[in-house]
């Protein structure tokens, strides 16, 4: 699939890493270093403006090195790039550790993955079909 692309950054367009990756690294594009104190939150722009095919969204997951090392997450997770937004691809960075956390420009903050997606329309009932799950809920399905 093509996607067009505006790339206003100084960097390269986003790759996948490994030939087998769901998720394109993206790279913070900051004129300078930006500093996430712990439990702060930054919204970090990349330079990057998209126009996505009707029906799909481009899903902003965290790094997983970045969680596990430094506790930087996205706080939105995942965010969702509607295929009808045209402005500047942005990552919401939440530092989750007890450490301030420095995003340098070119840095790999977020990975974006690209997905389908279907709309619905609501069909109002007074009954749903029964499972075995039923009403079952948060943590239903552990161990007992």
């Amino acid at each position: 699939m093509k996607v067009k692309v505006i790339n206003q950054s100084k960097h390269s367009l986003p790759e996948y890493q490994t030939p087998l990756a769901a998720g394109l690294d993206l790279r913070a594009n900051l004129e300078v270093p930006v500093t996430i104190g712990p439990l702060e939150r930054q919204l970090i722009g990349t330079g990057l403006f998209i126009e996505l095919p009707e029906g799909y969204e481009a899903q902003v997951r965290p790094r997983s090195g970045l969680a596990y090392k430094h506790g930087l997450t996205v706080l939105n997770t995942p965010g969702t790039i509607d295929a009808d937004y045209r402005g500047e691809v942005k990552v919401l960075l939440v530092n989750l550790s007890n450490e301030p956390f420095v995003v340098q420009d070119g840095e790999r903050i977020a990975q974006m993955v690209v997905a389908k997606h279907e709309q619905i329309k609501w069909e109002a009932v007074e009954v749903l079909s029964e499972t075995q799950r039923g009403a079952g809920g948060y943590g239903s399905t552990g161990k007992s």
